[in-house]
């Protein structure tokens, strides 16, 4: 597996896949035009990043990233192509073709290009099963076995934390409308105010609303393990800062969220446009989950059960952004799946040292098998479920949404 920095990303919203990976795949074509004398570009843009590319701003980052360098951008949804998230860059010198570069966005942030590289994988096991296995025959817990493979990640992950803190800091204070033509109305400051006799749950909620409203204007945020679902982990996060644990803990808490999303990136995937938001925002749950068992010194066995019911219970969950944006369900998701990663702790905690019929590992297989099951519409194309039928926010009392 790879170092937790290629999972934990510090950029700017509002997508992870649809943003971050095509201005890294542009940046790094700007490499390859070097000393070529490039005078224009054609980026191709097919399938989901055609489809929702618009929403996610991906035509925006990628002409701010080119810059003066005369381009044109071409949305493509009908070019067949194996992965959803693909892009094709053509440079060009005096109309004549001089360089080419295909690029996928594969989640995260990461892209991979047509070009071999040496993958780095510090992780020498790759399932939970192993590790388990490995950290009980060296009797250590999870936060151990990271700094075991990646000795000096924590600067990183310390860096990873404040800048959680930070997202879900900005977001409190913001208020106003979020950018796009949903006209959508920032919530985390009010909501943060609100006396419901909750106090945890409106915590908790108005967190992942504050990064998540960050992340769909465009605010720097990490992906945890995506954009899309940046407020999951951040919220409990800072939950757990105002109940009291030190940055030291909360440091050590995503050594063993970031395995957890290490492991779904490996054995599954974190890509909405792949398997739907259960890749997404059932991922960052699971993440969540295994970071509050962490803190509280659970077991290994209770960390595990902790990170497969968070994901088990979002099993089949769609990726259907109304009009391309990550805002609605997007936004809401993210709290409740912040609520549920502490909810889905307690349920383990509760079945401790009972008979436990599902594995992580297994849980993993299923979300991957299940994506493949969902119709395309459902996988971060915006033709089904919600997108499909309420494209626009209608102006009247309630939110209320106006159909297609």
């Amino acid at each position: 597996m790879e170092s937790l920095r290629e999972l934990f990303r510090i950029g700017n919203g509002p997508s992870s896949s649809h943003t971050m990976g095509p201005k890294f795949a542009t940046l790094e074509f700007l490499k390859r035009c070097e000393g070529k004398n490039v005078d224009f570009i054609e980026v191709y843009l097919y399938s989901s990043l055609a489809l929702t590319g618009k929403g996610h701003l991906t035509d925006k980052v990628i002409d701010d990233t080119l810059k003066d360098v005369k381009h044109e951008i071409i949305f493509d949804p009908l070019h067949i192509v194996k992965h959803p998230n693909t892009m094709m860059f053509k440079g060009y010198k005096n109309g004549k073709y001089i360089v080419g570069m295909k690029a996928l966005s594969v989640g995260g942030g990461k892209i991979v290009v047509d070009k071999k590289t040496e993958k780095k994988e510090p992780y020498k096991q790759k399932n939970f099963d192993e590790i388990r296995k490995f950290c009980n025959n060296k009797n250590m817990r999870l936060s151990e076995y990271v700094d075991h493979f990646e000795p000096d990640v924590e600067p990183y992950l310390a860096e990873v934390k404040d800048a959680m803190l930070e997202a879900v800091k900005r977001g409190l204070k913001s208020s106003g409308i979020i950018p796009g033509d949903l006209k959508l109305e920032k919530k985390a400051s009010h909501m943060i105010n609100i006396n419901v006799g909750k106090e945890e749950a409106k915590k908790v909620m108005s967190y992942a609303y504050a990064v998540s409203e960050e992340n769909a204007s465009g605010g720097i945020i990490v992906t945890a393990p995506t954009c899309g679902a940046c407020g999951v982990l951040p919220a409990v996060l800072r939950y757990a800062k105002d109940l009291g644990y030190s940055d030291k803990d909360l440091v050590r808490g995503l050594k063993v969220a970031g395995l957890i999303g290490n492991l779904l990136k490996t054995n599954a995937s974190i890509s909405g446009a792949v398997a739907g938001c259960q890749a997404e925002v059932g991922s960052a749950c699971s993440m969540a989950a295994a970071f509050v068992a962490e803190l509280k010194n659970e077991s290994i066995d209770v960390i595990e059960k902790s990170a497969e019911i968070a994901l088990e219970h979002h099993l089949g969950l769609t990726c259907d952004p109304v009009g391309g944006y990550v805002q609605i369900p997007c936004i809401e998701r993210n709290a409740a799946a912040a609520m549920r990663a502490i909810d889905a702790y307690y349920l383990a905690k509760l079945q401790e040292n009972t008979d436990q019929r599902v594995s992580f590992d297994l849980i993993c297989i299923t979300m991957l098998t299940t994506g493949k099951d969902l119709l395309s519409s459902y996988r971060e194309t915006s033709k089904g479920g919600l997108a499909k039928y309420k494209k626009r926010l209608k102006k009247s009392r309630g939110n209320s949404l106006e159909s297609k």
